[in-house]
């Protein structure tokens, strides 16, 4: 398995940007694609965002299509989610998760999650 720790949350007004990291620690990081997802308490999981192990090929969900980018780095074992023109529907708690194979909006194929970081959008 391997533990991920998201950092990069916080508050900002609409219109504005925000870097989310999320760090591989532990033996390996090679072979796993890379998710984000948001949730909060009350509200169903969303998928946001995936990039593949292989070729790095991206997925995003609808709702950030053209403004969320997602990378990894893998000599840093560390994804990354950079987040523009937020909007305060992006207000949620974010989690960076791993998985090999499945599908990738599908949170039940990821195998390792994240403690989560909050993002707050004000208008």
């Amino acid at each position: 398995q391997v533990p991920l720790v998201e950092s990069g949350g916080g508050l900002v007004q609409a219109g504005g940007s925000l870097r989310l990291s999320c760090a591989a620690s532990g033996r390996t990081f090679s072979g796993y694609a890379m998710g984000w997802f948001r949730h909060t308490a009350g509200k169903e999981r969303e998928f946001v965002s995936s990039i593949s192990w292989s070729d790095g090929s991206t997925n995003y969900a609808d709702s950030v299509k053209g403004r969320f980018t997602i990378s990894r780095d893998n000599a840093k074992r560390t994804v990354y989610l950079q987040m523009n023109s937020l909007k305060p529907g992006d207000t949620d708690t974010y989690y960076c998760a791993a998985r090999i194979g499945g599908t990738y909006y599908d949170a039940s194929y990821y195998v390792n999650w994240g403690q989560g970081t909050q993002i707050t959008v004000s208008s």
